[in-house]
């Protein structure tokens, strides 16, 4: 199989070689069509969409294929599925169910979900910091809780996002990294130091850097300054224009490098869904304007996020006043790093790809065709 279109690297055309699922030779091609080609979407932080929802407590194997189907539609071929702060029990559900998903078989789901990101249970039980996350499960870090999901779910838990605040989550960082599992600092009220012993410890990431915090904050030091500030941790950010001011999204930007940084969606059931007011398990009365911006009815408060990653990319790409491969990259193999390596158009890498359109000025990439693991898996 070959797949070619333009490289936004380069805006020249390429002819990719699929051979076994895998990328077998990139060449230059004058023949290409006028889409775009690139690695597919990485997203590491999915809590649902289009309705589907992951955190409602009753997740099935069918919801977690469905969710697969819809995201391939906006280019993510690599997804971690987001579990937030519940109950023992609610989690344990639906590690189940995504595990389950898997063994019955379900190649779309055992092809484009290779760990489970759980989000919590180990955040700020205070507010701000703890975004919409529901207090009566707040908890501190235990590591036998950890192994219960790993029980249940297989070892598909591959990222934690904990505040490290909590008493013991130092020695929980050298125990999750010890497991090969990343672990992710958010919604957090820490001290600095509490931030730079926990990148000593192991922690690789910052949970959607700058959301999910106190609205008033020391003007330094802070939480967000060492998070800025510490090279051992990668900043993902999620670039949909109302999580992060295009200003703030800039300068945290520059002050990671690209090298330090990637794109999330954050979506949660809602993305994606008619504009309305809406009652969800998280977040109470919930409403989605007409431009898509879900937030708590009444209030000036963010519900959740709405846009996928294939308008974070576009976004990002304004915001930053940078160009579409350097948005991409955000969104590709930086996350892929997180993902098993994912995310490369190179020799030897996955035939993960996608074709799309794009314009200067577009608030999304335009997706028209998606591949996982070397098979087309969607098209427009």
């Amino acid at each position: 199989m070959v797949v070619d279109g333009i490289d936004p690297r380069t805006g020249k055309g390429i002819a990719i070689e699929i051979a076994d699922g895998r990328i077998a030779a990139i060449r230059p091609s004058e023949d290409t069509g006028p889409h775009y080609v690139s690695p597919g979407l990485i997203d590491l932080q999915v809590n649902g969409f289009r309705g589907f929802d992951l955190n409602n407590g009753e997740v099935t194997p069918k919801i977690v294929l469905s969710l697969c189907e819809e995201l391939l539609s906006v280019g993510v071929t690599t997804w971690l599925p987001t579990i937030i702060t519940a109950s023992g029990e609610t989690i344990l559900q639906t590690l189940e169910a995504l595990a389950g998903g898997i063994r019955a078989g379900h190649r779309l789901i055992a092809e484009m979900v290779p760990g489970v990101h759980v989000e919590g249970p180990s955040i700020s039980g205070k507010d701000g910091p703890r975004g919409a996350h529901p207090l009566q499960h707040v908890r501190p870090p235990s590591v036998a809780e950890f192994e219960r999901w790993q029980r249940v779910s297989g070892n598909l838990v591959s990222m934690v996002t904990i505040a490290p605040e909590h008493e013991g989550s130092i020695d929980y960082v050298r125990a999750l990294t010890a497991r090969g599992v990343h672990v992710a600092l958010g919604h957090t009220d820490a001290t600095p130091e509490e931030i730079h012993a926990a990148a000593e410890a192991g922690a690789v990431l910052s949970t959607h850097l700058g959301n999910g915090a106190a609205a008033i904050l020391p003007r330094h030091p802070n939480f967000i300054w060492a998070q800025l500030a510490d090279d051992r941790l990668t900043a993902s950010f999620i670039a949909d224009g109302w999580h992060l001011p295009a200003d703030t999204f800039k300068a945290m930007l520059r002050a990671k490098g690209m090298e330090r940084a990637v794109l999330v969606s954050d979506m949660v059931a809602l993305a994606g869904m008619p504009p309305g007011l809406y009652e969800q398990p998280v977040g109470g009365r919930v409403e989605v304007s007409p431009e898509g911006r879900i937030g708590v009815a009444g209030t000036p408060y963010l519900a959740g996020a709405s846009l996928p990653l294939s308008a974070n990319v576009a976004l990002a790409a304004q915001m930053a006043d940078i160009p579409l491969a350097d948005a991409l990259l955000l969104a590709t193999e930086n996350p892929g790093r997180f993902a098993g390596g994912r995310g490369r158009l190179e020799v030897g890498a996955r035939a993960d790809l996608i074709r799309f359109d794009w314009s200067q000025g577009d608030r999304a990439i335009r997706v028209c065709e998606t591949w996982v693991h070397g098979e087309k898996a969607f098209c427009q």
